[in-house]
């Protein structure tokens, strides 16, 4: 007769604090910044330089660039693609979210 052995107690993992726009927030170890955003019912994080259109994750695996933020002073950062870490302060991003680039 064969047994079912029991998985292992999962220990409690603290959660990961950032800020978004001022917000203090917290995350799941290992987790996008979008999909800790998504988790606090936030869903668009950029607006387009044409028109202020809202904008978030699309593919949600790096290639469309609509999840851009600005992370810790570092604009164009991939909301899908980089995953959250302790005090990290993220704002949403207007456009390219460098000026240096405006047409």
């Amino acid at each position: 007769m064969r047994h079912r052995a029991e998985p292992p107690p999962a220990e409690a993992e603290l959660p990961i604090r950032f800020a978004f726009d001022g917000r203090a927030l917290a995350a799941r170890q290992g987790q996008s910044i979008a999909g800790a955003l998504w988790d606090h019912g936030v869903v668009a994080w950029r607006t387009t330089r044409g028109g202020g259109r809202p904008r978030g994750a699309f593919c949600g695996m790096g290639v469309c660039f609509d999840c851009l933020v600005t992370v810790n002073g570092t604009p164009g950062q991939r909301a899908c693609l980089i995953r959250v870490s302790e005090g990290d302060v993220v704002t949403s991003q207007e456009g390219h979210g460098r000026d240096e680039l405006a047409i």
